[in-house]
């Protein structure tokens, strides 16, 4: 069963409280989303060490529930 927006974004806040978090659904099928998220938690890390600690916040959701996700990660400035 596809992963719906609101787990995504529940999955996402439950490991980034502080972040500005905003998901789109790309293709409408609850398949395809792009995931914008910006955390303090991300401040010194290089972008794929950001993007390894979305995808554990995803919970191997990534080629099963999620097929594909367009991700951008930013530090979040206090």
């Amino acid at each position: 069963m596809p992963m719906s927006a609101e787990e995504l974004e529940t999955r996402l806040r439950d490991a980034f409280p502080d972040a500005d978090i905003e998901i789109q659904d790309l293709a409408g099928d609850g398949d395809h989303y792009r995931a914008r998220v910006a955390s303090a938690a991300f401040r010194g890390l290089p972008r794929v060490r950001q993007h390894q600690l979305v995808y554990a916040a995803l919970k191997g959701g990534m080629g099963g529930e999620l097929h594909a996700l367009a991700l951008e990660t930013t530090p979040k400035e206090e």
